[in-house]
């Protein structure tokens, strides 16, 4: 019994007195932090006929706000527009409220534009159908966004000499 608590000692895993050295990062709060849903030609919105066209921007964003939190948004706006005019213009920021210990600098900008959008999109994305189909649309079901991909071309496009031109985080 000795030998193994010995070799207890010994695991940098187990910590004495409940030292954590591992890096971890959580997800404390997920929020609506601001939302608009404009329906401006309504009724007459109801009775057109045209096909309405989609125009979606996304963007991203990460501040600190505390010691080891960070709160990352992602701003969704959707404009709809038909021949006859704007059907609907949704503005929705969600943000999620992460806790960070002992992740390295470099480790922190991947996550909070990589993978925290890709966990707060889901959510984000139900926000909007259920803020369309209220608004008496057919309810607006985002496509997935591969978060990775659009970080890994921003940082091919500033490897490759165009660091001056803020690259934008993503459009669909």
């Amino acid at each position: 019994m000795a030998d193994e608590t010995s070799s207890d000692l010994n695991n940098p895993a187990l910590q004495p007195n409940g030292e954590d050295t591992s890096p971890a990062i959580g997800l404390i709060s997920q929020y609506v932090k601001d939302m608009s849903f404009e329906n401006p030609n309504a009724p007459a919105v109801y009775q057109w006929q045209s096909a309405p066209q989609l125009d979606v921007q996304f963007n991203i964003s990460a501040e600190g706000v505390g010691e080891n939190l960070y709160e990352v948004a992602l701003k969704v706006d959707v404009t709809s527009k038909a021949d006859e005019g704007t059907a609907f213009v949704v503005d929705l920021k969600y943000a999620g409220l992460f806790g960070v210990r002992n992740v390295p600098d470099d480790q922190l900008q991947p996550f909070f534009l990589a993978e925290a959008p890709r966990i707060l999109f889901p959510f984000a994305r139900r926000v909007i159908a259920d803020a369309v189909r209220d608004g008496g649309f057919p309810p607006l079901l985002l496509e997935p966004i591969d978060f990775h991909g659009l970080f890994q071309q921003q940082v091919q496009a500033q490897d490759e000499g165009l660091g001056d031109i803020p690259a934008p985080v993503g459009e669909a």
